[in-house]
């Protein structure tokens, strides 16, 4: 079901109305959850049944760990459950990418090989799976709540899970969340209590970058697939890469963007996820910035745990080495993806060894230069993204640069036109603290209307996230 979609809207609406009816508070949660069960079901009803596994697998593996006061069952039982988590994730997303590995060609397989490689992917599976897991290790961890609490009020627990795992705004792309971050809001909410300054201004902002940023440049980046990029010249080939680098921002932005506004629609306050990623001077920077809650999540409960940077270098570049190729393997089950994660992660390495043996005198040519290092390493990385097959990636990097004429082509006045909110929606942060800055605060209203405006006559064709194949 999609955000932009009529169906969506009807159920949002019904939701939100019977959420706040005075007499039915006690059922909010119960609510939400139905709610998210039928948002989740509405394509591929059968696949439901996966997000309920999912629930009930963590649910009693979590009570398992409130209940037994032994370390040692406490980690059996939680490393059970993470292994299970795991397990559920391979078998689903990562059937063909193991069954091809081993066999080359799906021509070979045999009947059962067969069934299990044309299963679907169900939507979300990384993202409900990485909730999980942070379920589990935070109960484990003792930082999500009273464990007494949980094993004397197993229910009401089990329904929390339900709830926490299966949440329809942040479901099927984020924002990921903790669960120390999550159960201390399930409680009573109340429609006095609703910020519609956030709201509104969240939902307008996310269904803009969406709807008539990404949903247009759709359009004008579709020419990047395999074979259509040959025979067009190295400067648009660049231009459409650097669209799709817009595109793929105000897509995830957007859908977070959305997320944040409708949670907080019903009480709940999840975490920003992008934070104008573009203008990072620093690859750590960058994933400071760009989907947030996943980066953290990584490092909390995987860099860290692998030992982080407590180590030694040598140690502290193979845990980033590890971290980003697990990363990368977690957004798609292709090779190419681990490729993806290995590139961020030798980036990520190189500066930090750098920066070590070399002290600059910053200054602002520097950083501006540095800005457009980043930019451009990161956009190059997208590139496995848009083409997850690796030759077709490599025939269009060797297209890209190698030297030809330019030819003007129409398809380029729109990535152009359609890239500059984001390009303007960057700059405007970066003079934030710029005396013009109070002029367009005062404008905001004005420029929320205008993008309401383009929301309704200028949005491009409808077309799932980017994120919910992952």
């Amino acid at each position: 079901m999609l955000f932009n979609s009529s169906e969506f809207a009807f159920l949002v609406v019904i939701t939100f109305v019977l959420y706040y009816v005075r007499k039915l508070q006690f059922l909010q949660v119960g609510l939400l959850l139905v709610s998210s069960l039928i948002f989740y079901a509405w394509a591929k009803p059968l696949l439901v049944v996966l997000l309920l596994l999912s629930i009930l697998i963590n649910g009693i593996c979590t009570f398992g760990v409130s209940k037994y006061q032994e370390h040692t069952k406490q980690k059996f039982i939680a490393w059970g459950g993470i292994i299970v988590n795991l397990g559920l994730l391979a078998f689903f997303k990562y059937n063909k990418l193991l069954i091809l590995t081993l066999h080359g060609d799906i021509q070979n397989l045999s009947e059962i090989e067969k069934i299990i490689y044309y299963l679907p992917l169900p939507v979300g599976i990384s993202f409900f799976t990485f909730q999980g897991i942070s379920l589990l290790i935070d109960v484990y961890r003792e930082k999500t709540m009273d464990q007494n609490w949980i094993s004397k009020h197993p229910l009401k627990f089990l329904l929390d899970t339900g709830f926490f795992i299966s949440f329809f705004p942040q479901l099927v792309a984020g924002p990921i969340v903790k669960a120390k971050d999550f159960y201390p809001q399930i409680r009573a909410k109340h429609f006095k209590d609703i910020n519609w300054i956030l709201v509104i201004q969240t939902l307008i902002v996310g269904y803009f970058l969406k709807m008539v940023v990404a949903d247009n440049l759709k359009e004008h980046t579709q020419f990047m697939s395999f074979p259509a990029f040959w025979g067009m010249s190295g400067s648009h080939l660049a231009l459409m890469l650097f669209g799709y680098s817009m595109q793929i921002f105000a897509d995830f932005a957007g859908y977070s963007l959305i997320a944040i506004g409708l949670a907080a629609l019903f009480g709940y306050t999840l975490m920003d996820n992008f934070m104008f990623p573009y203008i990072s001077t620093s690859f750590q920077e960058f994933w400071t910035r760009w989907h947030i809650s996943l980066s953290s999540w990584l490092k909390e409960y995987l860099y860290i745990s692998l030992g982080g940077n407590r180590k030694g270098n040598v140690r502290t570049y193979f845990n980033l080495m590890v971290t980003m190729v697990l990363g990368g393997l977690w957004h798609g089950a292709a090779w190419s993806y681990a490729v993806w994660g290995a590139f961020h992660g030798l980036l990520l390495v190189v500066e930090r060894f750098l920066s070590h043996k070399i002290v600059l005198k910053p200054s602002p040519i520097f950083k501006v230069t540095k800005g457009i290092v980043v930019f451009t390493c990161v956009s190059l990385a997208w590139l496995l993204f848009r083409l997850p097959e690796f030759n077709h990636a490599v025939d269009y990097l060797r297209l890209m640069t190698a030297p030809s004429s330019f030819v003007f082509n129409p398809n380029a006045f729109y990535i152009v036109m359609y890239s500059l909110p984001v390009i303007v929606y960057h700059l405007l942060y970066l003079g934030r603290n710029q005396a013009f800055m109070q002029i367009i605060q005062s404008l905001k209203p004005y420029l929320l209307g205008i993008m309401l405006f383009m929301i309704l006559t200028n949005s491009g064709v409808p077309g799932s996230f980017i994120y919910f194949r992952f």
